[in-house]
């Protein structure tokens, strides 16, 4: 999968926020100082170019709609992080996240009752 700009990835979501839009509806989502329009547009051809959004027409124009789930960018980007900044460790990467960040006890219990519960879901499916 291949890595998003900054400014495609701002793009990307507001399309997953809207689900499906034209340019003009990013445009409006969008923080100030608003891009011009010729630059959104440009963005959104690029990202159908990457196979991360397709269009259908309608009318005049196009709607652009994500075909890349949010979760599974969130994962490669995840991985990537961890891959380059922690030699591969989850365990190297929620260490430095408690110190930087003055992660309380309550805190890192939440985060491992979030894991256990996923974890228990995907046994789950593995079993059936």
């Amino acid at each position: 999968m291949k890595q998003l700009t900054k400014a495609e990835e701002e793009v990307m979501h507001v399309l997953w926020q809207l689900e499906k839009c034209n340019v003009a509806s990013i445009i409006e989502v969008l923080p100030e100082p608003k891009p011009a329009y010729n630059t959104v547009s440009t963005i959104v051809r690029i990202l159908e170019s990457k196979g991360f959004v397709d269009h259908q027409q309608e009318g005049k124009g196009y709607l652009y709609f994500p075909i890349l789930k949010k979760s599974d960018y969130s994962n490669q980007s995840i991985n990537k992080l961890v891959d380059g900044y922690f030699q591969g460790s989850f365990k190297s990467m929620v260490s430095f996240f408690m110190k930087k960040n003055d992660m309380s006890l309550s805190e890192l219990e939440s985060v491992m009752n979030e894991i256990k519960t996923a974890e228990s879901t995907v046994n789950k499916k593995s079993k059936k």
